[in-house]
């Protein structure tokens, strides 16, 4: 692994997701078609180079596994939802424009404001623990090329950062249940009613879509974290199911 250059994407991303901060609140208010298209078209552009790093990221550190993998894969997701929220409002307003489009594309926005709220805590959150996850592997990269650490150390440190990974999910989680207690309602509910449709295992982005909530994943993994939801990997996503429509 070259330390250097996963700093270097890092601080790029950075630079791009201050740039895109920026740029977002424009979008809030703006009522003119044109104007809308090209604020969402500069963002765009922004979206898609921060997607395209954020993916060799992920590919470079999931590997890892632990904490600093599921950080690297958080921070993709975010990028991906957010560059394909923007493809969706752009495509929409392109076609013309009558009472009904009209009615798709604000609710299009008002999404993508809701989400954008979710999405900017995430992405600071992912970048801001990575840079200083790197610089630890940095110092044990130079350890290892000094003398080699003993393999138990390493599986310790790896160990301490999945705890610190699933007690930050935990706080999240706390944090919405205590703020937007119907939101952890409403995911719960969507869970249910899939399996009650004949949908055993549930991937995140299915009980988003039927809550309306945003970030529904990360009161399913809180959800998992007390014991309330199982959680399982399918094709390098998790799968959710809920404990009262488990066979065990």
């Amino acid at each position: 692994m070259k330390v250097q250059e996963i700093k270097s994407r890092i601080s790029r991303l950075e630079k791009l997701h201050s740039d895109f901060e920026k740029a977002f609140p424009g979008l809030y208010g703006e009522t003119e078609r044109e104007a809308l298209f090209t604020k969402l078209k500069g963002l765009h552009a922004i979206s898609q180079e921060k997607l395209e790093i954020s993916t060799e990221l992920y590919k470079e550190l999931s590997q890892m596994g632990g904490r600093i993998g599921e950080l690297a894969k958080d921070l993709y997701k975010n990028e991906h939802q957010m560059k394909f929220r923007l493809e969706e409002l752009m495509s929409a307003l392109v076609q013309e424009l009558d009472y009904e489009a009209r009615l798709k594309v604000k609710g299009l926005l008002d999404r993508l404001i809701q989400f954008h709220r979710v999405y900017d805590y995430g992405v600071r959150k992912a970048l801001s623990t990575l840079a200083s996850e790197v610089e630890g592997l940095e110092l044990i990269a130079d350890a290892e090329n000094k003398k080699k650490v003993p393999a138990g150390i390493l599986d310790k440190l790896r160990k301490i950062d999945e705890i610190e990974g699933e007690l930050e999910a935990l706080r999240r989680f706390v944090y919405r249940l205590y703020t937007h207690p119907g939101d952890v309602h409403k995911v719960e509910w969507a869970l249910k009613t899939w399996h009650s449709q004949g949908l055993l295992w549930v991937e995140a982005r299915n009980v988003e879509k039927l809550s309306g909530v945003s970030g529904a994943e990360e009161i399913l993994e809180g959800l998992t974290l007390i014991g309330v939801v199982e959680k399982r990997m399918r094709g390098g996503e998790g799968v959710y199911r809920h404990r009262s429509f488990s066979s065990d």
